[in-house]
């Protein structure tokens, strides 16, 4: 095993109609399908669209980091 690590960061927008801790675990749960060695999320944006001046859907911005395998 090496004794450093490097990683890398993807941009992604996950979305709910429910709220905005779904949204990020809608964007997770999509992302573990094919990025291995997901460590963090950092959320960038947070926005939604409003209908009849109500929440109608939540979307977040965020950035996942990962390890690079065998780093």
């Amino acid at each position: 095993m090496s004794n450093h690590h490097t990683y890398k960061k993807v941009e992604v927008v996950g979305s709910s109609r429910n709220s905005i801790e779904e949204a990020i675990g809608n964007a997770l749960e999509s992302c573990s399908k094919s990025i291995r060695n997901m460590e963090w999320f950092e959320v960038l944006e947070t926005r939604g669209h409003v209908v009849d001046g109500k929440v109608a859907h939540y979307q977040v911005v965020m950035k996942v980091g990962f390890r690079i395998e065998g780093s």
